[in-house]
């Protein structure tokens, strides 16, 4: 009894918590300049800079703040990737 009730925790409580710490993991690392975030504490900012532990926002014109990977709640939009030469040909190629 005392297994089947560690068994039935593990999949309600201890799997989904490692599954959004994954999930916010991944977020974080693939944070890059542009993206528009938003941190723990509810400050909307744009990513202008990006290092191993801090992020650079700025989160109005001309202010710039430093903040902790960890402290990014969300990503509201990721920057917009430059078209690519090879997706370019791929397209006209399908038309």
């Amino acid at each position: 009894m005392i297994v089947l009730l560690f068994g039935v925790m593990y999949f309600m409580m201890i799997r989904p918590q490692q599954k959004r710490r994954r999930e916010a993991a991944d977020m974080q690392s693939a944070l890059g300049p542009g993206d528009e975030v938003v941190t723990i504490g509810g400050l909307y900012g744009t990513v202008t800079g990006v290092d191993d532990e801090t992020v650079l926002l700025e989160v109005a014109p001309g202010v710039q703040t430093r903040y902790a990977r960890p402290a990014i709640a969300r990503v509201v939009t990721r920057a917009e990737l430059p078209a690519t030469p090879e997706t370019e040909d791929a397209d006209t190629v399908k038309e």
